[in-house]
């Protein structure tokens, strides 16, 4: 049995008229009626009760009717859904960012117009350190990752979604917040307890941290350690030290801290879209071009 036999029998059964189903079907009469009977034989049942005046549905040809018809809307189903994933329009995106990443505007804004136009792709987003995110993307347990920038292995392509500051994050009550409206150097935190993410967590901040310091002349004193950014700034509330955070953290108002542009020229981070150098799905080429088109989030350079 063959689909096109389900077609032609359906077309009968709607017409009950064998020359009107061959002018909608676009064939000849006599092949579909041998068609039919050819059907008919291999289900060992008559489907239809044929006189010299009329057709009409025999009761195992009424009930085939509609089996056939659920077969071909499965098909119908069954080859839409292949054309929509082929399309992006189906399927999961398995997305990794860093913990920084959703505070900039352009990254949720992004999520959201992807699953207002793909309603029917599900969006995994796993939170990670940048050095999980590029392992991730590795062995291809996520399909984009979204990080700061750090070493990244051969067969990984990032691209620069943009720029930000870098902005000190310090105690309400600390000398350096009084008359600092218009920002610091990094070289006034040299004597500073800081309050930062571990080396061992894999986030490209700490690097970045470091280098300023270098430049700047000192070595970094790590008083208080943390995995997450708000329980960073929570720290520097508690008035255990100071901090270095992307400048979309401002947008978190914690009580008891404030955020101080840094005025050294390297004071820049940025946000990577990093994947494997392969040809990517069309859900993620769709994603990021939806992230391509969106505009630079406020205070991002």
């Amino acid at each position: 049995m063959e689909l096109r036999h389900l077609r032609y029998f359906i077309a009968v059964a709607e017409e009950l008229h064998f020359g009107r189903a061959a002018q909608q079907l676009g064939i000849s009469q006599p092949p579909l009626s041998q068609q039919i009977q050819a059907l008919e034989q291999e289900l060992g049942a008559r489907l239809f009760e044929r006189t010299n005046r009329r057709v009409e549905l025999s009761e195992a040809g009424r009930l085939f009717l509609e089996e056939a018809r659920q077969v071909l809307a499965q098909v119908e189903k069954a080859a839409d859904v292949a054309r929509r994933a082929q399309l992006g329009e189906l399927g999961e995106m398995k997305i990794g960012f860093t913990s920084s990443a959703p505070f900039t505007s352009r990254i949720p804004q992004a999520i959201r117009a992807f699953r207002q136009r793909y309603p029917s792709v599900h969006l995994n987003l796993k939170e990670m350190s940048s050095r999980e995110v590029v392992e991730a993307v590795f062995d291809e347990s996520i399909e984009i990752g979204l990080m700061r920038p750090m070493p990244l292995p051969e067969g990984i392509a990032c691209t620069e979604l943009f720029r930000e500051p870098l902005v000190a994050v310090l105690n309400a009550s600390h000398p350096l917040a009084i008359g600092s409206e218009q920002g610091v150097h990094m070289q006034a935190l040299a004597h500073e307890p800081f309050v930062f993410f571990p080396r061992s967590y894999g986030s490209g901040l700490h690097a970045q941290l470091l280098s300023l310091a270098r430049q700047a002349g000192f070595s970094p004193h790590f008083a208080q350690e943390a995995g997450e950014a708000m329980t960073i700034i929570g720290l520097v509330s508690a008035g255990l030290g100071v901090s270095v955070l992307p400048a979309s953290f401002q947008r978190m108002r914690i009580e008891g801290v404030v955020y101080r542009t840094l005025l050294d020229e390297e004071a820049m981070t940025a946000v990577w879209l990093v994947r494997r150098e392969a040809p990517g799905s069309a859900m993620a080429n769709a994603f990021i071009a939806l992230l391509a088109g969106l505009e630079q989030p406020e205070g991002a350079g």
